[in-house]
């Protein structure tokens, strides 16, 4: 059963500790000190503090980036998002980087001073928030997610490096900090933000950032209350956003996100009221925790349906935090742990859990065991296989066509091995600009249903919206194979079918094997039907009825029925998330003759060992 934090503003204030932590003993297990020489000198952090080490280094030869307002107004010109975005957060990287070197390395003056100046830089920025986010709104009063995590970022820094920072800036900080999140936040002559009542990420980055900051900077008990039992009430709104599944449809990138400053605030919370307000005390958070582990299917690649990346290193910092105080959440394996410079936009909370709450000694196992999971509200069925001959993944997908970051791509599957590309792939996520967030959403290859493992009917693709949904009408899983069975005919109004029934069957011994079984029933004859595979592996018609996906490793032998269908290949490319062009294949299976009332098309996909074409 859920659990609806619903403390009162009275009680809350009463549960606060009079002298809020402030100091670096409120980041560790114990309690006890954060002892940073030993990190330091310790072999078990050697590997993490290398890397920030050589971020640092090739930060000191650079000079700080200079925000102008010509960078600033690209977004509203041309919707480029990247470059002033660029150069924002290679700034927060300086402010990571120097921040732990600083903490790290006491003894240094040059990452001491280079820690200096940064901050300074970012005080005085005309404003924390992205211009992706200020659209119509005031500077003065606007806080989005990367203002709120500023002000954490500084508040932590403030914390962890104690009276090592000259006083001036220390006090600095705090006053930005009060105008820029404290004053807007409290100010009641305006109504409340726009994400304090979202049920995705943006609430529990927002308001746990802002909750957390208030604990820090040690703001008087009844101002602090107030903050807290605001934020808290945001986080029963993010919360309400998981099914009782706990599966983030935003996907593991985004849970790593949004779950993890809820962590970061509860941890906080926890503390600063002597243990009496804990948000990890739920078994609704607890099945959230969890899903991490059912998310992977490969090492560090995920089902990455909506707009995920194809690859999400684990945050184990958080991840270990959830393992020691979560019975249902696991240690993941050190091989994904991520890296300092694999979140480009260097969040300062991560980074420092990942060093303080990392736990060296944590059993934990080379990588993901095999495991099959279906996820009731989200529709997801999730299976990994790893046996001797090597590791595999496949998940296919219900849900509709409103999602958060919402792809069309209901009835959409993936298929992996480890060392491959996606043999059937999720593009993931596109660059970010104004059309891709616009009424254009949907022309984009990752987003709209084009760029998908779906069915065209009658020249027709998936529709968009909540009605475009799936009915499922079996799952089974077994030791040997998985089954789900879908409707998906609600996702093509005006199509013409009366059913549309996708069944997988995902053989789990030896070389995995799926059958894929598209039945189609229409309310008349005349129909044309297309099955798309969307694929990263080159296609190569081996022979009539089948078509080999080589990959690096493994090869998978696509079988269809060649008196049905006539194949078309097409390469396809498309702009990732940063920024960057990739390719793809597009495999048409097209019915040579319009259909009759019902028709059934078998699609089987077998691992082998690497072939030649």
């Amino acid at each position: 059963m859920r659990t609806n934090y619903e403390w009162q503003k009275e009680l809350l204030e009463r549960w606060l500790i009079d002298q809020p932590a402030a100091a670096s003993d409120v980041y560790t297990y114990s309690g006890s000190k954060v002892d940073w020489r030993g990190m330091a000198e310790s072999q078990a952090y050697s590997d993490m503090i290398g890397e920030i080490r050589a971020e640092g280094e090739r930060l000191l030869d650079r000079p700080i980036p200079v925000l102008t307002r010509e960078t600033y107004d690209l977004f509203e010109k041309s919707g480029n998002r990247l470059i002033y975005e660029g150069l924002y957060f290679e700034r927060r990287s300086r402010l990571t980087s120097f921040a732990l070197l600083h903490c790290l390395f006491p003894d240094s003056t040059e990452y001491r001073q280079a820690l200096i100046d940064t901050i300074q830089a970012v005080l005085e920025e005309m404003t924390w928030c992205l211009p992706a986010h200020m659209r119509g709104n005031s500077v003065d009063r606007h806080i989005d997610l990367f203002a709120s995590e500023t002000g954490f970022a500084l508040a932590e820094i403030l914390t962890i490096t104690e009276q090592s920072l000259p006083l001036a800036l220390r006090e600095a900080i705090g006053t930005e900090i009060e105008l820029r999140i404290f004053t807007p936040y409290l100010d009641d002559r305006y109504p409340p933000y726009h994400w304090e009542a979202a049920d995705h990420n943006w609430a529990a980055v927002c308001a746990g950032s802002i909750g957390a900051t208030a604990i820090l900077l040690g703001v008087d008990k009844e101002r602090r209350a107030v903050i807290l039992h605001r934020a808290i009430g945001t986080m029963n709104h993010y919360l309400s956003g998981f099914g009782e599944d706990g599966a983030c449809a935003e996907g593991p990138g985004y849970w790593n996100y949004g779950f993890g400053y809820f962590v970061y605030f509860a941890d906080l919370l926890k503390r600063a009221t002597g243990g009496n307000a804990d948000l990890l005390d739920s078994a609704h958070v607890r099945t959230i925790a969890g899903f991490q582990q059912k998310a992977y299917l490969v090492g560090n690649r995920p089902a990455n349906f909506s707009d995920a990346s194809d690859h999400v290193s684990a945050n184990i910092g958080l991840s270990d935090y959830l393992a020691f105080h979560v019975e249902e959440a696991s240690f993941a394996p050190l091989s994904i742990r991520a890296g300092f410079t694999d979140d480009h936009c260097s969040r300062f909370a991560h980074a420092l859990r990942n060093l303080l709450w990392f736990r060296p000694e944590a059993p934990r196992q080379s990588d993901w065991p095999s495991g099959s999971w279906y996820l009731a509200d989200a529709q997801w069925l999730i299976s990994r296989v790893n046996n001797a001959c090597g590791s595999f993944g496949f998940a296919a997908k219900g849900g509709h066509n409103d999602e958060p970051h919402n792809h069309n791509d209901v009835g959409h599957f993936i298929l992996i091995a480890e060392g491959d590309p996606a043999f059937a792939v999720d593009l993931g996520s596109g660059e970010y600009t104004a059309q891709y967030f616009g009424e254009g959403r949907y022309e984009y290859d990752c987003t709209g249903a084009q760029g998908h493992s779906l069915p065209i009917v009658n020249g027709q693709l998936q529709a968009v919206g909540a009605e475009s949904k799936a009915s499922v009408e079996w799952v089974e899983q077994g030791e040997l194979e998985d089954r789900l069975k879908l409707e998906l005919a609600a996702c093509y109004p005006g199509s013409g079918l009366a059913t549309l029934e996708r069944e997988f069957v995902w053989r789990k011994t030896g070389l995995p094997e799926l059958e894929l079984t598209d039945s189609f029933r229409f309310n008349q004859q005349g129909s044309v039907i297309t099955e798309v595979i969307v694929s990263k592996c080159p296609p190569y018609v081996q022979s009539e009825g089948q078509i080999v996906l080589k990959g690096s490793r493994h090869s998978v032998l696509l079988s269809y029925e060649p008196q049905s269908l006539d194949v078309s290949i097409v390469e396809r490319v498309y702009s990732n998330h940063s920024g960057q062009e990739e390719g793809y294949y597009r495999i048409y299976l097209i019915s040579k003759d319009e259909a009759s009332l019902e028709k059934t098309f078998k699609l089987n996909f077998k691992f082998q060992e690497q072939v030649e074409s």
